[in-house]
């Protein structure tokens, strides 16, 4: 006798219609959307009483589901956990007389920030200043996340943030580093960012409106109340959201106001206290910028007529694009990602081929050097620290299989120094592991590349399960470099995948054009060809692939769910957004204006609503038999707010004629990225590789019941 699943939530069916551009758009499960969803971002306590009921018998169903796999959650958690160093430390950071560096007691969640002097006694060990403690900070709370730490640049004064609630909403405090003690000064609704002026006695922080989007630029100064700050930047389209940096010479404060394809940067002159924001470059439809300065000129990223971008240079007095001049011309192919001015040099981040590499100029000469690694797939970084006059540069090396590696490098004589090997303290050999870059052939003939990594006597005949992750929007590209938790599908025989496909830069910005708008398909499709590509080259099999992605690639589940259910042993979808056409046509809500360029308006644009309906998930499910499903939501997410996932669960149940199971699992006490404490979050982690696991070695009974 077939064993059966107990019954799952049954959401009540309350449906509401409205006609946009003439069609009857119907939504049964609207209701769990609580109308005060600004309140409860702010205290989950608010939540709307009949919604609490019902996330939470959903949270009982999925641990009732995943009661036979709670032993191998809990050694899942023991593996991952046995992974990470506990009193890791960061390689500290050279800033004046100091050397700054967050580190981790063992068995703690949270970092602590603390300094050293940068110059030894003559006996002994420098004495280490412990300027925050992360973990006392977060004790008694439900939720904690440290967000900016930044130290005054005459190293007396600590400016931090933390949010409380998950909600991405961080109050600022500043600590007087020689007493231990935070100063009155308490600044609430920012984004977290800080940065201070030379002087120590003011900073810039970005603050969020009403609908929790940031949109003003303040600067506080010390002593006085937030009521008396004053404001640098109103922005007032709600398309565009501000965000705040500094150059790395220390000298000017960018404010950047962008959406996913337009910006513009207003610069301010940190020495001068009176200082009013300067525009460089008006927005433009279409045309990015990013600013880094060096002497007498601004060196501007941009990809005004460069499509995969270039670098320009510009008079500090007459910085607007009429002055633009061309300094590292744009090469079709290579997409410069990032740049960074040191002392008399120049350095950018650039991928070719699916590669990465960092370039280094002297802006004397015009002569570069190169870093770069000799392996199939692979992640690099830049680490900007906190000086302007130096020859170190340091970055940061991994692979699939190989621990992260911090280095130094000396542009004056090419010498690289290895800092620090990411430590395993359970033990890991690179040479157990086969890391492979192969490729898909997509529906139109795009070649589409997919990180592989497995263990290097691993079986290659088919029979091997396969977790093939995805993203594929906004332009991020995914890197395949070292993690350690997918270790414990890998030691247990899978197949790990990254699927680099369309709507991500992994092969330069035309590929992510190629995956947006009118074109969004194509990221669906290419996922789909990456995973029969791997059953089709004995990699795996077809139905021995468990699909996994988070946000936006949770949408990307959502698509191939629908499309191709058949190809797919389990999907994994965490933070999905799945409710795009509600969520796009609903520009109350934090992020839907500046998705637009993203998705398209559906409110404006006839043909933007009838492609974003084609393909919401959300709004094409069908009668058909799904595979086993685990969604993933927090209650205080920003981002990806929770009854998206709620929703399509619904839907789902009520919609498929076979398969299953379909799980939800709202994080309660969390948002976006889930459990922020470093241990916690392993938790959230072994749930989904336990589904995984489950769903390839013993698979599920039938659904107790199809329909809602």
């Amino acid at each position: 006798m077939t064993k059966r699943l107990p019954l799952h939530p049954r959401a009540e069916k309350r449906p509401k219609t409205r006609t946009v551009h003439g069609v009857a758009l119907s939504d049964a499960y609207g209701w769990l959307r609580a109308e005060n969803w600004k309140d409860v971002l702010r205290d989950p306590g608010k939540l709307p009483a009949d919604i609490r009921a019902y996330l939470e018998a959903e949270n009982t169903y999925c641990a009732a589901l995943m009661a036979p796999t709670r032993a191998l959650q809990r050694d899942l958690v023991k593996e991952m956990r046995g992974r990470i160093k506990e009193d890791d430390a960061a390689v500290p950071q050279p800033d004046g007389a100091f050397l700054y560096y967050s580190r981790y007691r063992r068995g703690g969640e949270h970092p602590l920030i603390c300094r050293k002097p940068r110059i030894r006694p003559e006996k002994g060990e420098a004495r280490e200043q412990l300027l925050l403690d992360a973990d006392a900070l977060a004790k008694g709370k439900d939720f904690f996340e440290l967000g900016d730490a930044a130290h005054s640049p005459d190293h007396s004064l600590l400016a931090w943030s933390a949010d409380e609630a998950g909600s991405e909403l961080h109050d600022i405090k500043v600590r007087d580093l020689a007493t231990g003690a935070d100063l009155d000064d308490r600044i609430t609704d920012t984004t977290g960012d800080i940065v201070w002026a030379p002087d120590s006695r003011s900073f810039a922080y970005v603050r969020l409106d009403a609908d929790h989007r940031p949109s003003q630029v303040f600067r506080h100064r010390l002593g006085t109340g937030m009521d008396e700050d004053e404001l640098l930047h109103d922005e007032q389209d709600a398309g565009m959201f501000v965000d705040i940096d500094e150059t790395q010479s220390g000298r000017f404060l960018l404010i950047s106001i962008s959406d996913h394809e337009t910006s513009e940067t207003r610069f301010v002159d940190l020495a001068a206290p009176q200082a009013e924001p300067v525009l460089i470059a008006p927005r433009e439809t279409g045309r990015q910028y990013s600013v880094e300065h060096h002497g007498d000129d601004f060196l501007i990223l941009t990809n005004a007529d460069a499509e995969d971008f270039k670098i320009v240079s510009a008079p500090l007095a007459s910085p607007s694009p009429e002055n633009w001049q061309d300094l590292i011309p744009h090469r079709s192919g290579r997409l410069i990602l990032s740049h960074l001015c040191l002392k008399d040099r120049l350095i950018r981040l650039e991928r070719e081929d699916g590669l990465p590499r960092i370039v280094i100029r002297d802006l004397a000469s015009g002569a570069e050097s190169s870093i770069s690694f000799d392996e199939e797939a692979y992640g690099l970084g830049l680490d900007a620290g906190y000086e302007f006059e130096t020859d170190t540069l340091r970055f940061l090396y991994a692979s699939m299989a190989r621990p992260a590696e911090t280095y130094d490098y000396n542009m004056a004589t090419g010498e690289r120094t290895l800092l620090k090997r990411q430590e395993v303290p359970s033990g890991h050999d690179p040479a157990a592991y086969r890391v492979r870059r192969v490729f898909a052939t997509a529906k139109d003939g795009a070649r589409v590349p997919v990180s592989l990594l497995h263990r290097a006597d691993l079986a290659l005949d088919g029979s091997a399960p396969c977790l093939l992750y995805g993203y594929g929007s906004y332009g991020a590209a995914m890197s395949a470099s070292f993690r350690t938790n997918p270790l414990s599908l890998v030691d247990r025989g899978f197949v790990y995948a990254i699927a680099h496909i369309r709507g991500g830069t992994d092969k330069g910005w035309r590929w992510y054009l190629d995956g947006k708008r009118e074109k969004k398909a194509n990221t669906f499709t290419d996922f789909i060809a990456a995973a029969e590509m791997l059953a089709d080259t004995g990699f795996t099999a077809r139905g021995r692939i468990v699909a996994q992605g988070g946000s936006a690639g949770g949408m990307l589940m959502g698509a191939i769910a629908n499309m191709a259910p058949e190809l797919f042993a389990g999907i994994i979808a965490e933070v999905p957004f799945v409710d795009v056409l509600n969520t796009i046509l609903d520009d109350t809500l934090p992020l839907t204006p500046p998705e637009w360029p993203e998705w398209g308006n559906p409110i404006r644009d006839v043909e933007a609503f009838h492609m974003i309906k084609s393909y919401s998930p959300y709004d094409n499910v069908q009668a058909q038999a799904y595979p086993p499903l685990l969604a993933m939501g927090g209650l205080t997410d920003p981002r990806v707010t929770y009854w998206e996932p709620a929703k399509w669960v619904a839907q789902l149940r009520a919609t498929m004629t076979g398969g299953g199971p379909v799980l939800l699992h709202t994080n309660m006490e969390a948002g976006h990225g889930g459990s922020a404490g470093r241990f916690d979050s392993l938790k959230e982690v072994a749930l989904a590789y336990a589904f995984a696991i489950h769903t390839i070695r013993e698979g599920w009974p039938e659904q107790a019941a199809a329909k809602s």
